[in-house]
């Protein structure tokens, strides 16, 4: 079992930056991938950004430049979505995610409301 539980999240003005984080306990030493997805009202879960173990990034091309994914090398527990020039388009509710050999665990999510 893992569990996850995002932090960060509120409301932010257009062209601002917010932080978001990550925490993972449990099995974590099962996780091949983590990630971060993104919902907004009305539409489908997308991906926003991930990262592997071995460090490699992957972003969704609206996100490209602006966003960073990253993780804490110091306690390799704690994983980061660093957003910059946030775009209202952007307004959506924000989870963490990761991949074991077994299965895909969610966390519970965090809003972040950008206003125009």
């Amino acid at each position: 079992q893992v569990r996850l539980v995002e932090s960060g999240g509120g409301l932010v003005q257009a062209g601002g930056s917010r932080r978001l984080s990550c925490a993972a306990s449990g099995m974590i030493v099962g996780i091949n991938t983590m990630g971060w997805y993104r919902q907004a009202p009305g539409e489908q879960r997308d991906l926003v950004a991930t990262i592997t173990s071995g460090g490699s990034t992957n972003y969704a091309d609206s996100v490209k430049g602006r966003f960073t994914i990253s993780r804490d090398n110091a306690k390799n527990t704690v994983y980061y979505l660093q957003m910059n020039n946030l775009h209202p388009e952007a307004t959506a509710v924000y989870y963490c995610q990761c991949t074991t050999l077994s299965r895909d665990y969610w966390g519970q999510g965090t809003q972040v409301p950008v206003s125009p």
